[in-house]
């Protein structure tokens, strides 16, 4: 399985991601502009980053130009933004086998971007600008089809694969080193206030489709399987499936976000195809 080689420090990754766009720039001319505006004419990550918020979820409402300088703002005073970005970046080179470079992430993949966005939005709500964090949502939501509220805590190293349709509530805890699929959901139960959602641990794989409901915990290391409705905690290390979901495996993969290993064990499968 091809996967892409990225080196840890974010300078190394700032040189690799120019020495992608200087190449693409190079191979196809039509796209030198754009290569230009997102990453040659940057001094480093932070740079290069706020300009592509900006000119995705700017609008008639909040200039591109205003979405920067807030992003900006938000990425010198609290530099553990960019690291996560960073360490996203990461984890998309390490669990994506489809990727080329790191400038299909950085400018193609609404999973990554929706993040990176978000982050920003969640550093809105800490200082209190809660009006400006829900704009922010609004939008990623609108043009990514992501919807993560801006008082949800969201570890590093997060690999949103496809983005379309996940959804993670306000008081929704996601740890590191966390992958999920499209259509994830991690919701509640029904319209009580108050801690309501899920704590979903470290290197935790969540499934396409699958929904965590309620104030439960999913250990560290679990796995849920694809379409899955889950409804009681998960213990650390172990695998459930179904409809509402049993535990169908323990222990399962010893990093399942990592190996993005979606299979499950064979005592599941009772029938033959």
């Amino acid at each position: 399985m091809h996967k892409l080689e990225v080196v840890a420090s974010q300078d190394g990754i700032w040189s690799q991601l120019r020495a992608s766009a200087d190449e693409a720039a190079r191979r196809e001319p039509h796209l030198g502009s754009l290569m230009n505006a997102t990453i040659l004419s940057h001094i480093d990550l932070a740079n290069a980053l706020s300009f592509q918020i900006a000119r995705k979820i700017g609008d008639a409402e909040l200039a591109p130009m205003s979405v920067r300088e807030v992003c900006a703002f938000a990425f010198w005073s609290d530099p553990t933004i960019v690291a996560a970005a960073e360490a996203d970046l990461q984890a998309v080179a390490e669990r994506d086998p489809a990727i080329k470079s790191l400038l299909q992430p950085f400018l193609y993949f609404k999973g990554f971007q929706a993040l990176q966005a978000w982050r920003v939005a969640h550093w809105l709500w800490g200082q209190g600008r809660e009006t400006l964090a829900f704009h922010f949502q609004s939008r990623i939501s609108e043009l990514f089809q992501v919807d993560i509220h801006p008082a949800a805590r969201v570890g590093s190293g997060i690999f949103l694969d496809h983005g379309t349709g996940i959804v993670i509530g306000e008081t929704a805890v996601v740890g590191d080193e966390v992958s999920m699929l499209h259509g994830v959901t991690l919701g509640g139960t029904g319209a009580e206030r108050g801690d309501r959602h899920p704590k979903i641990g470290k290197g935790v794989l969540l499934g396409a489709g699958a929904k965590v409901l309620g104030n439960i915990v999913v250990g560290d290391y679990a796995k849920i399987a694809s379409g899955s409705v889950v409804l009681k905690p998960v213990p650390a290390g172990c695998t459930v499936a179904g409809v509402p979901a049993r535990l169908v495996n323990c222990p399962t993969d010893a990093a399942p976000a990592r190996t993005m290993d979606h299979t499950l064990a064979d005592v599941v499968y009772d029938f033959v195809i």
